[in-house]
């Protein structure tokens, strides 16, 4: 049987103490007790504090002035994770004293700002913020605070954005999701446009975050040169959905990259218009085209897969004819890498979390607001990518034979 240790005793004796007197009856008398004893366990701190940086203990000093001694005490209210405490800091005679366990001009001492933060980055309202706080602390904290206290981290964010890149990165995936925003007075839809790579060590990397109206070749020149100004100097494979103005944009930016479009959402986009009874036969002629052993036999299907279903649907097939040249690149590849760059799904995981903010909230009131929230959401989901991605080393000697000097 384990031993209790010391502080185990300690509580024990507490809680009996508690019952004994009689007043606890309910976790809110606990609660309640706690307070009132967590505050004069800070003061006893204090006091020790105190000491120590005097060097004597209370009320002990020489006459001679030219000594530091205490000098009463000043009241201080600060917010704890048990509610607002009143507090007694002592002082002293030549003001040098700095507390630790309450810091000077601190009026927090909880993990409160952790948490507005924590609850900022899940999408929350500075309201249903404010709500929580006052209905497990029992004090306010007003829209303002929230504010002040989530730009805290925007120096750290900024320094994110602006942190330097590899050299190389093997994959890259760009997407998008939709946000309704307030400017001047009028919501409407923006685009944050997220930009993922895979990096040579084979981990998975937010590369950054933009957001935008437009999709225009002049959006996404600024978007590649600002990957370029923080240090990519290459990028072998580019997936992405049908983004306006990207396909144009890479080719200055990059050249040689790969532009590979992401044959998951044409296919969807293909079966949208198409009728139920339908779509389960044409989703399989489709299927024969992405998973055909070569681009010349993959081609082929898409025209037969045209020509069979031209009279019911007779623009189904344009985009994939339209678009060939940047839905074939992946045939040259073995099916590890067809399943890395066919989809842009390897980013779903970071999506879904951003699609719940959507959830959370209906209107963002800033684009700033909507930055710092995405943020913290990537923060928070990409703190455990760690991991290379399945078979990467068969992956990269697959790269470096078709790229010869490029890797």
């Amino acid at each position: 049987m384990k031993e209790k240790n010391e502080e185990d005793e300690l509580m024990e004796k507490l809680a009996k103490e508690m019952i004994k007197n009689g007043d606890v009856k309910s976790a809110f008398d606990v609660e309640e007790k706690l307070r009132k004893s967590f505050g004069k366990i800070i003061k006893s701190m204090l006091e020790a504090e105190m000491n120590e940086h005097l060097g004597n203990e209370k009320y002990k000093h020489e006459d001679n002035k030219e000594e530091n001694y205490r000098n009463g005490y000043s009241r201080k209210k600060v917010k704890s994770n048990l509610g607002e405490i009143d507090l007694n800091i002592p002082r002293d005679r030549k003001g040098e004293f700095e507390p630790v366990v309450v810091p000077k001009h601190s009026r927090d001492i909880s993990r409160l700002e952790t948490q507005i933060i924590e609850l900022y980055g899940m999408g929350n309202t500075t309201r249903q913020i404010s709500d929580f706080v006052e209905n497990l602390y029992g004090f306010e904290v007003s829209a303002e605070m929230v504010s002040n206290i989530t730009d805290k981290i925007i120096p750290e964010m900024e320094e994110w954005k602006t942190r330097r890149l590899e050299e190389i990165y093997p994959f890259l995936y760009i997407d998008a999701i939709h946000f309704n925003v307030k400017e001047n007075g009028v919501v409407g839809k923006k685009a944050a446009y997220i930009a993922m790579g895979i990096n040579l060590s084979g981990i998975k990397e937010v590369l950054g975050i933009y957001i935008g109206e437009n999709e225009t070749s002049k959006f996404w020149m600024t978007v590649f040169n600002n990957l370029k100004n923080r240090g990519i100097k290459d990028i072998i494979i580019l997936s992405s959905d049908g983004l306006t103005g990207i396909k144009e944009a890479i080719q200055v930016a990059f050249p040689k990259t790969e532009h590979q479009t992401c044959i998951v959402h044409l296919t969807r986009n293909t079966l949208k218009y198409v009728s139920h009874r339908d779509k389960g036969k044409f989703a399989q002629d489709l299927k024969a085209i992405y998973t055909a052993s070569d681009e010349e036999i993959g081609k082929k299907l898409m025209y037969e897969t045209a020509e069979k279903w031209k009279e019911k649907y007779p623009t189904a097939m344009d985009r994939w004819e339209e678009n060939w040249g940047i839905i074939s690149p992946f045939f040259k590849f073995s099916q590890k890498i067809r399943k890395m760059i066919y989809t842009t799904n390897t980013i779903e995981s970071l999506n879904s979390c951003y699609r719940r903010l959507n959830k959370a909230r209906n209107v963002y009131p800033t684009k700033e607001s909507l930055m710092k929230v995405l943020y913290l959401s990537t923060k928070k989901v990409t703190k455990n990518w760690t991991s290379k991605v399945p078979e990467w080393g068969e992956c990269l000697k697959e790269l470096e034979i078709m790229y010869e000097g490029r890797i």
